[in-house]
């Protein structure tokens, strides 16, 4: 994401003074110092000046709905997604967002709606299809999950975290296969955190 938002920067440049761009620059960079250190406040405190002159900025805009996010403010995530989003229609990067956090605020509802919004426009993303059968399976919509799992292994057949999904399925719905499943996710990844703790 840091290399996306400097790519925006430089591209944005030429609108700035070059004293006004060096400043915002700065203000980027010691908001990346502090989310590295997981001082997230600080990163959004850092970027505030900012946002007073640029509201409709989408780059900033995206970035406080990922640095509230990370601070587990979720009202406050979803705010500057949905705002980046409206500037933005055609973004992909703003509804992934609002997925995340409607995951971890389990708003399961939320997310489904805004998955298949996004599988309507690209029906083979990959995140928006693994968020999606998150939310089912966290509704209990084991077979529709499963449908989602199957489209997206016919595309990626050792992706772990789909096989994963679908050993979570597996072992929900107490399926024959789930030892078969944990057997091929550890040929993939030995050191499976999933399966390891199963196994305990």
């Amino acid at each position: 994401m840091m290399k996306f938002l400097l790519i925006l920067l430089v591209a944005f440049s030429f609108t700035f003074a070059s004293a006004e761009f060096e400043e915002i620059k700065a203000q980027y960079f010691k908001s990346y110092d502090y989310e590295q250190m997981g001082k997230y406040a600080e990163a959004i405190k850092v970027l505030s000046p900012l946002y007073g002159k640029y509201p409709k900025g989408y780059t900033l805009n995206l970035r406080f709905g990922w640095l509230f996010y990370l601070d587990k403010k979720y009202n406050d995530s979803i705010k500057y997604y949905k705002q980046a989003s409206l500037i933005n229609p055609y973004a992909l990067d703003p509804k992934l967002g609002l997925i995340r956090v409607y995951l971890d605020a389990y708003s399961f509802d939320d997310a489904q709606m805004v998955a298949n919004q996004l599988i309507k426009i690209d029906y083979y993303n990959y995140y928006a299809n693994l968020y999606l059968t998150k939310a089912l399976i966290a509704q209990k919509k084991y077979d529709v999950a499963t449908e989602m799992i199957s489209k997206m292994l016919a595309l990626y057949p050792t992706d772990v975290s789909y096989l994963e999904q679908l050993a979570i399925v597996y072992k929900q719905t107490n399926s024959k296969y789930l030892q078969e499943l944990y057997e091929d996710i550890l040929v993939l990844d030995p050191n499976n955190v999933l399966v390891r703790s199963a196994a305990k």
